[in-house]
Parts: C-alpha cells; sequence; structure tokens
C-alpha cells in the first residue's frame, strides 16, 4: 500500500511539473533560482555554526575544569550532525529539500538556546544533550550545498556546489569575530561570555531554516525526481532531458571513493581544528586571537569554492582530491613545526587546513552526485553524511586525548600523514574506471 501510494504521489508531482520537465529554460531559471535560495540560507547557516567551532571546547573545558574532555563538544556536534544527517536525507528523500533542509535547521537553533540555557544553570548533562541537537544545524548546512545539484548539468554539479559553500563564508567568518562581541552581550544579560555567540547561532540556524522554509519551491529534488520518472517512462520524447540531465543510474565505486575522500578529509580537519583553540589559550593567546585564527579557518574551508568547484569540474575529481591530501599533510606539518607564540604560523597551518577540506569536500560531494539517481540520491547522501559526521566525532573525541597524552605537535602530525591515504584511494579509482572503459570498447 505504502509503495503504491508512493507511486500515485509521484504521478501527481509529475503531472504538476509537466512544464519544467519539457522545458530546459524554464529548468535553468529553477536551477538559478534555487542557488540564489541556498547562498541566502548559507549566509546564515555558516554564522550558525561558527559559534560551536570558536568557543565549543572552551565552555566544555570552562563548565568540566579540564582539558582533557575538550574535544568532547566537537564530538557531540558530529554525532548530531550524523544522526541528523541520516534524517534529514531521508525527510528530503519523502518530503523534498524544502522540508527536509528547514527542519533541519530548526533543530540546530532548538540546540543553540539549549547550549545558552545549560550554560545559565551550570548544567553538564544539558549541554552535551543541546549539542547533540545543534549538531542538526551544521549537518544541516552542509547537505544544503546538495539543493543546488539537484538541477544542475553534469559538468556544472562541483561549481554549484561550491557556489552554495562560498556563500557559508560571509556568516561563517564573521561569527568568530564576533566572539568578544556576543561574550560582552550575554555577560550584560546575565548569561556566561562563552555561551554569547550560541545567541547567534540560534539566531543564524532559525532564520536559515525561514529561508528555505518559504523561497525553495518549486522543490529541486522534486523536480529532479519527476525528471527521471521521464526518463525512464518517455526515453524518445524526452532526449533533451536525458541529454541535459545525464543519465540515470547509480555507480557503487564512484560512491565508496566520494564518500572515503570526505571521511579522510573531515577527521583529520576536526581533530586538528578542534584541539587549535585549547592549545592557543594554553600558551597565552586570547579570545581575540582564537577568534582570529578560526575565522581565517573557516574563510579558507569556504571562500575558494567558488575556484574549487570550476577546478573540480575541469581537471577532475581524482586530481583535486589528490590536492586535498597534499594540502593536509602541509598543514598537519605546519601546525606540528609552528612555535606556540607564532601567530602567522598558527594561522598558516589553519588556513591550509581549511583548504585542504575544501579541496577534498567538493570533489568527494561531485563524485557523490555523479554517482547517485536522483531517485535515491538525498537518502544516499544522507547515509555517507552520517558516515562523514561519525568520522569528525571520532577525530574529535580522540583529539583531546592524543593532546592529553602526548601533545598538539603529534595530533597534527597524524593527521597530516593520515590524509595521504587520499592518493591511494584515488589511483584505485581512476584504475577502475580505465578497465570498466576497456571492457565497454570490447563489448
Amino acid at each position: 500500500m505504502s509503495h503504491e501510494a508512493d507511486e500515485l504521489t509521484l504521478e501527481k508531482q509529475t503531472s504538476s511539473l509537466r512544464c519544467l520537465i519539457d522545458s530546459p529554460e524554464q529548468r535553468r531559471r529553477l536551477y538559478k533560482r534555487t542557488l540564489m535560495t541556498v547562498v541566502l540560507s548559507q549566509i546564515f547557516g555558516g554564522a550558525g555554526l561558527a559559534a560551536g567551532v570558536t568557543v565549543g571546547a572552551l565552555l566544555a573545558q570552562d563548565m568540566l575544569g579540564t582539558e582533557s574532555f575538550a574535544g568532547i563538544p566537537s564530538a557531540l556536534l558530529t554525532l548530531g550532525s550524523a544522526v541528523a544527517a541520516l534524517l534529514v536525507g531521508r525527510l528530503s528523500q519523502r518530503a523534498g529539500r524544502r522540508i527536509g533542509l528547514a527542519a533541519g535547521f530548526f533543530a540546530g537553533g532548538v540546540g543553540a538556546v539549549g547550549v545558552v540555557l545549560a550554560a545559565v544553570a551550570h548544567s553538564v548533562p544539558l549541554l552535551f544533550l543541546s549539542l547533540l541537537i545543534y549538531g542538526a544545524g551544521t549537518a544541516t548546512n552542509l547537505q544544503a550545498r546538495y539543493a543546488g545539484t539537484d538541477l544542475a548539468l553534469p559538468n556544472q554539479r562541483a561549481t554549484a556546489v561550491s557556489t552554495a559553500m562560498v556563500s557559508t563564508t560571509f556568516g561563517a567568518v564573521a561569527g568568530p569575530n564576533l566572539v568578544e562581541v556576543m561574550g560582552g552581550f550575554a555577560t550584560s544579560i546575565g548569561v556566561p561570555a562563552l555561551a554569547g555567540p550560541f545567541i547567534l547561532g540560534a539566531a543564524a540556524f532559525l532564520l536559515a531554516g525561514l529561508v528555505f522554509l518559504l523561497f525553495l519551491r518549486p522543490d529541486p529534488l522534486l523536480v529532479a525526481n519527476a525528471i527521471a520518472k521521464a526518463q525512464r517512462s518517455e526515453p524518445g520524447s524526452q532526449s533533451d532531458v536525458r541529454t541535459s540531465m545525464g543519465k540515470a543510474g547509480s555507480n557503487g565505486r564512484g560512491i565508496i571513493v566520494g564518500a572515503t575522500v570526505m571521511i579522510l578529509t573531515q577527521i583529520v580537519m576536526v581533530a586538528i581544528m578542534t584541539m587549535t583553540p585549547v592549545h592557543m589559550k594554553h600558551h597565552g593567546h586570547g579570545l581575540s586571537e582564537v577568534g582570529l585564527v578560526i575565522s581565517i579557518h573557516i574563510c579558507a574551508m569556504y571562500l575558494p569554492s567558488l575556484l574549487t568547484g570550476v577546478l573540480v569540474d575541469k581537471i577532475g575529481r581524482t586530481a583535486m582530491s589528490f590536492a586535498s591530501g597534499a594540502i593536509l599533510l602541509l598543514a598537519g606539518l605546519t601546525a606540528a613545526l609552528a612555535p606556540a607564540d607564532s601567530m602567522f604560523l598558527l594561522v598558516t597551518a589553519l588556513a591550509l587546513l581549511g583548504l585542504g577540506w575544501n579541496f577534498g569536500l567538493i570533489s568527494g560531494t561531485a563524485l557523490i552526485v555523479d554517482a547517485t539517481d536522483p531517485t535515491s540520491r538525498a537518502k544516499t547522501q544522507g547515509s555517507i553524511d552520517v558516515l562523514v559526521a561519525l568520522a569528525g566525532a571520532s577525530g574529535g573525541a580522540l583529539s583531546g586525548m592524543v593532546v592529553a597524552s602526548s601533545s598538539y605537535a603529534t595530533l597534527s602530525l597524524a593527521g597530516g600523514f593520515l590524509a595521504l591515504l587520499l592518493i591511494p584511494v584515488g589511483i584505485w579509482y581512476q584504475s577502475s574506471k580505465k578497465v570498466a572503459k576497456s571492457e565497454s570498447m570490447s563489448a
């Protein structure tokens, strides 16, 4: 019965979206309008995610009284992000991107409010629970990049991802630089200073969700699903759709490689980034200096995206994943060898860390979009983002323990060398593509 209901719903969607299916020009217009909506939402979403990145570890350290567990906030954020990624992906597959993404951002806003209340009440259990829920905003902010790819042409997909990501820069860079301002505001209303950025995070996530709820119409994923159905049922009359959108189908090897690229870059980035504020505070740096380093790091994560997307579309997904591994290695070496009082080298290391993550995320995302069919794309993307988030949670949780038992330098070196695994993964993928092409030609 459920299957029949789904088929009936899809039939209705296909009928109501017929003009978009038949008109490449209208699809291009919707694609551009969708990107504009994603861009606006990502500006708010970037400000929301910056709060946890900048002061989450410091708030936990202050409430727990030890830095050994300072990596727990990052782990909770990414664990919450994992659960949310699965739920947002499945909800988006059933109800569309608009409902799924709006719900995820609203949940993140509720979590941010909970963090503020936990800081006021000095309740560690409430803090941990709220950070889990807050992670939904982080997951949704990342999943929003997929909304821009649903109607993109195959040679536009990485560029579409990068357009969504670069808009995150505005909010994400502004957020850390407002740490002291929001801290002062929080103190003035009786809230601990370190909880101040989460007040900004709550407002930002709620606004991001509202943008999607109001403006993401018609839903790009529902349109893409209708196009996929048209490809299957009317291949002769819908040849223009087939040509412009690419052939439907799934590629398991592409999904595996894309997921691996994103998982490895996430582990390395989260582990080193999480402990950098603690490392800096331990060596006498103030909140304003921590905010500067983290804002430059986040800027490097998102601002190069427009160029990255063009490079991924032009020179290939695998080549850019190689570049990601090399840059992350350089970031780890720089962080490990930098004197603790050298702001220049710390800034350089964290900028390289962000850039390497950027290359890996966009190339990996493009591989995933290439390898998935619209009728199961959101669900698959959500499942992969679960693995990415869990990988980040592992990196965040272990980072504090590694630094407590060894040093920040050891953590940085380990992360840098782990990133080199991207190279054999890419070589395996390229060799498998050559074999498949050879078999196809011989057949």
